[in-house]
């Protein structure tokens, strides 16, 4: 191949590469927005939870390394200190372009590495408050298993920092290019980064994935909605095959597979980025396609309020249903809930509840409902039933509203 032949597949491959990498970055802002906008709508400005704030840092973060990533490629030329031989590394001067090329995309490297550790954290985290709000009311030993998440995603979080900066030493070493600084200090293809990193990967998405997975599983859903349920919460699956294929890339070729591990790279931080704001756009989505599908795929069913300690994928308390609002009504305040009405006392008894006791609730209830129930409706909404004790007659009415 010529000279301008190769010049013009480098540059048709950079171009490729460009498109590529700002398409999904747009892709992925695009979504935060939908999400942010979902859970405004859903609960109002001033009722957003932490989750929501933290998946803008996230953003931040993934701005930071999307535009690493274009200037390694477009102003490194993809170069930094691996993939040379020794009698190469003799001969290139210090002060050539290259030798400059490869000092400044080794120092890119070292950067990348810390965006990616800290947008991934900041993912997880956000995903780990989320949880928090899912079961908000539910058995305290459900939130023990969102905390020993925090704990999980901190450790490996410092694991992953301290093998960064303290891997190689000196950390000038990092850029070095002569003598061969060897492959621990070779930032695109260090393998203790990468396999740090890669299993940190695979022990907190497993972890978060199998939170709610096993108590959605123990609900009498059905299996159609158990499945499309699962799939929402359960997408994190994606981030573990984009990270297990950068790794097998940089792992079996180490010449030439850091550029397709980049490549992956940026896809596992999109998708990372997809899967943390799906659970929150979801009953957006779903709410576009209703009219398409009909009640062949969604509930033809809404409440017209939902009850104190409503519960979505994505949502959270309704704004109708504030503490404020509760505190100025009656004893004998209606909540409607799904054609249902709960009479409640000003002082309300909230208890825990058992994943094993979810069921779907679509149509009126001819009988009384059993305390400690968690109520899905068909849209995959949670609902918590609340009820009251009269010191009296210690008793809970269930009428038709």
């Amino acid at each position: 191949m010529s000279d301008p032949q190769a010049a013009a597949a480098i540059a048709a491959a950079v171009r490729d590469f460009n498109t590529e990498l700002w398409t999904l970055y747009a892709f992925a802002v695009l979504i935060t927005v939908l999400r942010t906008y979902a859970r405004v709508k859903a609960v109002g400005l001033g009722d957003l939870r932490a989750d929501d704030f933290l998946i803008w840092i996230a953003i931040l973060l993934y701005t930071t390394q999307s535009t690493l990533a274009y200037f390694a490629v477009n102003h490194g030329e993809g170069l930094a200190n691996n993939g040379m031989s020794d009698s190469e590394r003799a001969a290139l001067s210090v002060d050539s372009e290259e030798y400059h090329l490869r000092v400044f995309g080794s120092k890119i490297q070292v950067i990348g590495w810390t965006s990616y550790v800290c947008l991934i954290g900041t993912l997880k985290t956000a995903v780990l408050v989320f949880y928090m709000r899912l079961i908000e009311g539910l058995s305290k030993k459900y939130g023990i298993r969102i905390w020993i998440g925090f704990g999980l995603v901190a450790s490996t979080f410092l694991a992953s920092i301290i093998t960064i900066y303290g891997a190689c030493r000196p950390f000038a070493k990092y850029w070095q290019i002569n003598p061969d600084p060897g492959n621990v200090c070779q930032g695109a293809v260090a393998r203790p980064i990468v396999w740090v990193t890669f299993i940190s990967s695979v022990l907190t998405d497993i972890y978060l994935i199998m939170i709610p997975i096993p108590m959605l599983w123990g609900t009498r859903l059905k299996l159609a909605k158990k499945i499309a349920a699962t799939i929402v919460l359960g997408a994190g699956v994606f981030v573990l095959i984009c990270s297990l294929l950068k790794t097998i890339f940089v792992i079996v070729d180490p010449i030439h597979g850091a550029e397709l591990a980049g490549r992956w790279g940026t896809r596992e931080a999109f998708v990372s980025v997809i899967t943390t704001n799906l659970p929150m756009i979801f009953p957006l989505v779903r709410n576009w396609l209703k009219p398409i599908f009909g009640s062949a795929l969604f509930s033809s069913h809404t409440p017209s309020k939902h009850p104190v300690g409503f519960r979505t994928i994505g949502g959270g308390y309704d704004g109708s249903n504030r503490t404020g609002d509760r505190r100025g009504r009656s004893n004998s305040n209606h909540l409607a809930v799904s054609g249902l009405s709960v009479t409640e006392s000003e002082e309300r008894i909230f208890q825990n509840v058992k994943m094993q006791d979810i069921s779907i609730h679509s149509e009126p209830a001819s009988e009384l409902q059993r305390p400690q129930e968690i109520l899905v409706n068909t849209e995959f909404s949670m609902t918590e039933e609340r009820y009251m004790q009269n010191g009296r007659e210690n008793a809970r009415r269930v009428h038709n509203t």
